[in-house]
C-alpha cells in the first residue's frame, strides 16, 4: 500500500495540471451532492417548523352555508357551529384524537399600568394549546382548573406583551380587557409564524373557554351563549399518513374530493344541524394536512431533480478520472510489459491500475466532501431566512454520496485497469509512443 500510494503520488505530480482537472470533475460532483441535498433538506426542515407553527396536521371547521336542500330546508341555510358539536365530535369521530371549541373576538381594548392597544381573543380548551404549538416562554399554559373555574387569567401573545409591557416580566401583572381585570400567567414564545386563519399568535391573548363565554360571547343577533367561531380537531397520525400513502398512490392531490376527515365531521355536524352530509359547502373546512402532503411532494421532486444533476455531474468527473488512466496505461505500456516479462500476472497489473483510479477519486471526493461541509457552515453562520433552516447535511447525504463515489470510482478505474492487464508483453515491450 505504501509503494502504491508513492506511486499515485508520483503520477499525479508529473503531470500536475491534468491531474488537477481530473480531480477538479470528482470535487465539484460531491459538493454538487452536498450542497444540493444540504438545501433540499435545509428548505424542507425550515418549511415544515413553519407549517407546524399554525399546528401540525390541524383541521379547522367553521361556519359555512349550505347549497344543496336538505331536510325541507332550501339551500343557502347558514349553518352556525356551537358546543354541542364539539362534543358530539368528541364522542363520535373516530379518526379524530383532539377536539377544541374556539371563541373569537376582535378588537378588544387591552390597557396595562405601561400601555394600551386594540387586540384579539381566543376562548379555548387547553388542550387547544398542544395542537396549535401554543408554547410559552415565561409563566404557564391554561390548565382544566382555569376553565372549570372560569378564571380571569391569559397567556398573552409575544408581540402584545412586548406592546403593554416592553421588555418587563408580564407574570402576574394585571390588565384590563374591555374593562374587565384579567391576570398574565404565560406568555407565549415567539412563533415564525407566517399562515394563519384569524391572525398571528404573536398578536393575541388566550383565555379560558368558559371565561371568554361568560365575558364575551359572540356579538350577534343569532348567537347564543353556546356559539362557537370555529372547531379545531386533529386527526390521528395514522389518518394523516393514510392521506399522504393515497396521494402517493394517485400521483395528485384531488381537491375536488371530499377527505375522509372532512367527510366524518359533515356527516357527525350534518346529523345534528339537518344537512346534506354530502354538501361540503355546508362547513368551511382548512386541513392542513393537504398543504403538508403538497409540500412534501414538491420537495421530494426538487430533491430527484437535485440528485439527478449532481450524479451527471460526478459521472462526468469519473468520465475524466478514466481518461486520465487510460492516458497514464498507455503511457506506461512498455513498464506493463517489463513487469509482464518479469512474472507479474495480469491480476497483479490489474490491481495497481485499478487501485490507482480508486484512489484517484476517493482522493478527489473526500476533499470535495470536505470542502461541501465546510461551504454548509459558513452558510449556517450567516442570517437565514424565515422557511429555510440552513444547510443541513444528513447521514443520508453523506452515506449517499460516499457510495455513489465508490460505484463512479469502480467504474471509472476499472476499464483502465482491465486494458493494462489484457496487454500481451511482447507486444507491450515493442511499443513506441
Amino acid at each position: 500500500m505504501k509503494e502504491l500510494l508513492s506511486q499515485t503520488w508520483s503520477n499525479l505530480m508529473a503531470h500536475k495540471l491534468r491531474s488537477f482537472l481530473t480531480m477538479f470533475g470528482i470535487i465539484w460532483g460531491v459538493i454538487s451532492i452536498v450542497l444540493l441535498s444540504a438545501v433540499s433538506e435545509g428548505f424542507q426542515q425550515g418549511n415544515l417548523y413553519v407549517l407546524k407553527e399554525l399546528g401540525k396536521n390541524i383541521i379547522i371547521i367553521r361556519n359555512g352555508r349550505t347549497s344543496t336542500q336538505a331536510g325541507g330546508e332550501r339551500a343557502g341555510k347558514f349553518v352556525r357551529l356551537d358546543i354541542g358539536d364539539v362534543h358530539a365530535l368528541k364522542e363520535k369521530a373516530r379518526l379524530l384524537q383532539y377536539v377544541t371549541p374556539e371563541l373569537m373576538r376582535g378588537g378588544v381594548s387591552a390597557k396595562s399600568a405601561f400601555n394600551a392597544s386594540s387586540t384579539q381573543l381566543s376562548g379555548v380548551w387547553p388542550v387547544y394549546q398542544f395542537i396549535r404549538t401554543i408554547e410559552v416562554d415565561r409563566g404557564r399554559l391554561l390548565n382544566e382548573q382555569d376553565s372549570a373555574e372560569a378564571r380571569r387569567v391569559a397567556v398573552i401573545g409575544f408581540d402584545m406583551c412586548k406592546q403593554l409591557f416592553a421588555d418587563r416580566d408580564p407574570i402576574g401583572q394585571q390588565i384590563s380587557l374591555n374593562g374587565l381585570p384579567y391576570t398574565i400567567i404565560g406568555r407565549v414564545r415567539k412563533k415564525e409564524q407566517d399562515s394563519n386563519y384569524t391572525g398571528p399568535d404573536n398578536n393575541r391573548l388566550f383565555l379560558p373557554y368558559e371565561t371568554m363565554r361568560k365575558d364575551f360571547p359572540i356579538p350577534s343577533e343569532t348567537s347564543t351563549s353556546d356559539s362557537l367561531s370555529a372547531i379545531i380537531a386533529a386527526p390521528y397520525e395514522e389518518v394523516a399518513n393514510e392521506l399522504n400513502r393515497i396521494i402517493e398512490r394517485e400521483g395528485k392531490i384531488n381537491f375536488e374530493k371530499i377527505g375522509p376527515v372532512e367527510q366524518e365531521v359533515l356527516s357527525i355536524v350534518g346529523a345534528r344541524k339537518g344537512f346534506d352530509p354530502s354538501d361540503r359547502e355546508a362547513l368551511s373546512m382548512w386541513n392542513t394536512a393537504l398543504e403538508t402532503v403538497f409540500f412534501n411532494k414538491m420537495i421530494s421532486s426538487m430533491r430527484e431533480f437535485f440528485i439527478a444533476v449532481s450524479i451527471i455531474t460526478l459521472a462526468l468527473g469519473g468520465i475524466g478520472v478514466m481518461n486520465i488512466m487510460l492516458i497514464s496505461v498507455k503511457e506506461r505500456t512498455k513498464e506493463i510489459g517489463i513487469r509482464k516479462a518479469l512474472g507479474a500476472t495480469s491480476g497483479n497489473v490489474l490491481r495497481q491500475f485499478f487501485s490507482e483510479g480508486l484512489l484517484l477519486t476517493l482522493f478527489s471526493g473526500t476533499i470535495g466532501l470536505g470542502i461541501g461541509i465546510g461551504l454548509c457552515k459558513l452558510v449556517n453562520m450567516l442570517p437565514l431566512p424565515m422557511r429555510f433552516s440552513g444547510m443541513i447535511i444528513t447521514w443520508q447525504t453523506a452515506a449517499f454520496s460516499v457510495g455513489i463515489l465508490a460505484l463512479v470510482g469502480i467504474a471509472a478505474a476499472m476499464y483502465p485497469a482491465r486494458r493494462a492487464a489484457e496487454m500481451v508483453p511482447i507486444e507491450a515491450l515493442r511499443y513506441e509512443m
